[in-house]
C-alpha cells in the first residue's frame, strides 16, 4: 500500500535555461568580454574576432554546435601552434650546441653515418702501411 501525495506540494514551473555565452576573453590581449562569436549555421562556419587586438578565427561547425565550441576550438589551435613553436625552438638550440661543440661543425652522428661506406669498416678500401704493429717498432 503506498502513501499519498501531500497536498502541499505546488506544481513546479519549466526550468529556465540560461544561454550559453557568446562573448569570451581574448586569448592574447587578456581582456575580458572583447570576443565575440558568430555562427553562421547555413555555410557552417564559426567566426570568431577579438574586438581589442582584432584577432580573428574561423572553423567549421554542424547544427549542434555551439559559440563555446568555436571558442574551444580556437584555445585548441592556439595551444597547438604554441607546442610546435615550442619544440621547434628546442630542435633549433640542441642542433646550434651539437654544432658548436663538435670540431668540423657536424651536428650529429647520424649525419656522418650517412656519408660512409660500409666497404670501408670491413678494411677493404685502404691498401696502405699507415698502421704499424708494436711488434716491428724498436724501442731501444
Amino acid at each position: 500500500m503506498g502513501k499519498r501525495k501531500k497536498s502541499s506540494r505546488k506544481p513546479q514551473g519549466p526550468k529556465k535555461n540560461e544561454p550559453l555565452p557568446s562573448i569570451f576573453t581574448c586569448l592574447f590581449c587578456n581582456h575580458e568580454k572583447s570576443v565575440s562569436v558568430k555562427l553562421d549555421k547555413k555555410a557552417g562556419v564559426g567566426t570568431l574576432q577579438c574586438k581589442i587586438c582584432a584577432q580573428k578565427f574561423q572553423c567549421g561547425i554542424n547544427y549542434l554546435s555551439a559559440a563555446v565550441d568555436v571558442y574551444s576550438e580556437w584555445v585548441d589551435a592556439a595551444d597547438a601552434v604554441a607546442q610546435e613553436d615550442q619544440a621547434e625552438r628546442q630542435n633549433l638550440g640542441s642542433g646550434s650546441r651539437l654544432s658548436s661543440s663538435r670540431p668540423g661543425g657536424s651536428s650529429s652522428r647520424k649525419e656522418i653515418d650517412e656519408y660512409d661506406d660500409e666497404d670501408d669498416d670491413r678494411g677493404g678500401g685502404y691498401g696502405g702501411e699507415g698502421i704499424v704493429d708494436d711488434e716491428e717498432d724498436d724501442y731501444e
